[in-house]
């Protein structure tokens, strides 16, 4: 779904139109735009020279596509471009009663309540006159707002003269009011090359407090999905991967009704059930994604007359490749269920599961330390450094500060008192103390779960014996090994091996004591080194405290017996030496 292509082709994208300076002007582009002024030096210049670059000219090499243009001869806009803007109602903001008198005109921020839906101006074209939003289309979420659909919208001509004299007539009939809150420009281009679409849009905010905040959104995606023999590939791993999910859905559900709730207690299980849910969204996201460009690209194509609005296609194409880009992570971790044949990523996994709720406690603590001082910065450095100028933002700079990237002397330039306070004490409880001991919880797990991995300890899952049982299986079928004994067989032996025991002189006691324990170490394996339901750790009834201790107290005998037989037998080694 990401190729490189789509980054060079964003690249190639924001140079032309973000990074092109205004005619005379080598500081002002469409980035450092701060006035009105700037705005429409930036519409009649780097705007038109990179949507008119070349003649508009005849082209049938794209559903017959006609009258289309060439930026930098490789990409072909589509349609023709809109500019929109969204505007607010005047006093729509409360002033102080001693100061209502000094003010005419007051415009709050951006909201649905107080946009302005009256027509303006001129009133004559679409541009002074309100359209409706499209309930399909999704807001756009901004810097200081988030924007609706609709507003006074009008699309550019094809003739670059046209469009010029456009921005001439706006400009000197004021189009840019102080209602103005938001203008979008968008646009879309096709690259044949690559076969990818790029949808542009390029807003300009006018924020409440004035000034212009720019921001931009290249969306490079590949909305016609199977055209060349290798996409075709990439259609028979799609069918393929739909038949496994089938597969491994029935799988989990047969497990459902074989273990009932004792299913649900393995996180494994809960993963396994996750990737299936992200599965199951992901292929209908691209059968929904395909239906609506199916059905839309052809309409968008039809009409070049007309704005092309790609956005919607390009929006939720953009949350399927999130959703795919989430389920691949996912996948990924699970393959620390099947690198237990590896001791040390078991023992890694048993470190990670075994201090949880350690680290769960540490978090809380952690993070009731971190968002004091997140609230101090923002609270005490907020109205001058960009970066605590939000609550958010200030918890981000703080991670930062952690990984040793900060702007100490704007700290110290805001507040010369608190701001080295502030870093100092921050540095010192967050970084010495509260890391370190997150890294001795680790620490301590590791090497409890190390200690009992030496006292044999076992993987809930060992890839390893499992690929030796595969093996010994394959050559029995060859023929080429003898089949390993059966229960029957083994517990035949075992009777025999009791017979011959009575017949050596073992008296009864020792032969229904070693048997005992032998039904104790089974039971035990089975409850503690199972691998299909049971997590690492378990509880202990009464019941089986008490067989342990018995166990344990069995071994023991057993101990003190075995070393008085090796005392005896050193004696007699010692008498027979010279």
């Amino acid at each position: 779904m990401v190729n490189p292509h789509m980054y060079y082709l964003n690249k190639v994208m924001s140079s032309l139109f973000l990074d092109t300076s205004v005619p005379g002007d080598e500081r002002t582009n469409f980035k450092s735009i701060r006035s009105i002024t700037d705005f429409w030096k930036f519409m009649e210049g780097p705007l038109l020279e990179g949507l008119y670059w070349d003649e508009w000219y005849t082209n049938k090499t794209l559903y017959d596509l006609k009258n289309t243009s060439r930026i930098y001869y490789e990409n072909i806009l589509l349609g023709v471009p809109r500019v929109r803007q969204l505007k607010v109602r005047n006093n729509t903001c409360k002033v102080y009663s001693s100061l209502q008198s000094l003010m005419n005109e007051c415009y709050d921020r951006y909201t649905s309540k107080n946009e302005d839906l009256a027509d303006f101006g001129l009133k004559v074209e679409t541009e002074w006159k309100y359209a409706t939003p499209d309930s399909t289309s999704p807001w756009h979420w901004g810097f200081v707002g988030v924007y609706r659909n609709g507003g006074f919208i009008f699309t550019l001509s094809k003739s670059k003269s046209e469009t010029k004299n456009k921005f001439i007539n706006l400009q000197l009939n004021s189009w840019i009011t102080r209602g103005t809150r938001v203008i979008f420009i968008d646009f879309s281009l096709y690259n044949a090359n690559v076969n990818l679409f790029c949808i542009i849009r390029l807003v300009a905010e006018f924020p409440a407090t004035g000034g212009i905040i720019t921001s931009w959104q290249f969306y490079s995606v590949k909305l016609l999905r199977y055209v060349s023999y290798y996409d075709y590939i990439i259609a028979s791993c799609e069918i393929t991967f739909c038949i496994f999910l089938i597969v491994f859905t029935t799988q989990e559900a047969q497990k459902v009704r074989e273990f009932k709730s004792a299913y649900f207690k393995s996180v494994w299980n809960w993963l396994e059930l996750l990737l299936l849910v992200l599965c199951f969204v992901t292929v209908s996201f691209n059968i929904y994604c395909n239906i609506q460009i199916f059905l839309l690209l052809g309409d968008l194509l039809k009409n070049t007359e007309k704005y092309s609005d790609f956005y919607f296609l390009a929006y939720w194409h953009t949350y399927y490749n999130n959703i795919i880009a989430v389920t691949i992570f996912f996948a990924w971790i699970k393959i620390f269920k099947f690198i237990s044949f590896n001791k040390t990523m078991s023992q890694l996994s048993s470190t990670l599961s075994c201090c949880i709720k350690d680290i769960v406690g540490f978090a809380i603590m952690f993070f009731i330390i971190f968002f004091a001082y997140a609230q101090l910065g923002f609270l005490v450095f907020g109205s001058q450094v960009d970066d605590f100028s939000t609550f958010q933002n200030a918890i981000f700079t703080q991670f930062r500060i952690v990984l040793g990237d900060f702007n100490f002397a704007g700290i110290q330039q805001a507040n010369r008192i608190l701001g080295p306070i502030y870093f100092i004490t921050f540095i010192f409880f967050v970084f010495f103390v509260l890391l370190n001991m997150f890294l001795a919880i680790i620490n301590d797990t590791y090497s409890e779960v190390k200690a009992d991995y030496s006292i044999g300890r076992r993987p809930d899952f060992e890839l390893g014996k499992m690929i030796k049982k595969s093996y010994n299986n394959a050559l029995e079928k060859l023929r080429l090994k003898k089949p390993e004994e059966g229960e029957d067989e083994k517990s035949a032996k075992s009777g025999d091996l009791v017979e011959r025991a009575r017949r050596e002189g073992f008296d009864e006691n020792e032969i229904q004591s070693a048997k005992q324990m032998k039904k104790w170490k089974e039971r035990l394996e089975k409850k503690y080194y199972s691998a299909e339901i049971q997590d690492d750790y378990q509880p202990v009834t009464q019941q089986e405290f008490r067989e342990l201790f018995l166990y344990a107290v069995e071994l023991e005998k057993e101990l003190h017996y075995v070393s008085l037989k090796l005392n005896r037998v050193m004696r007699k080694i010692s008498t027979l030496q010279p």
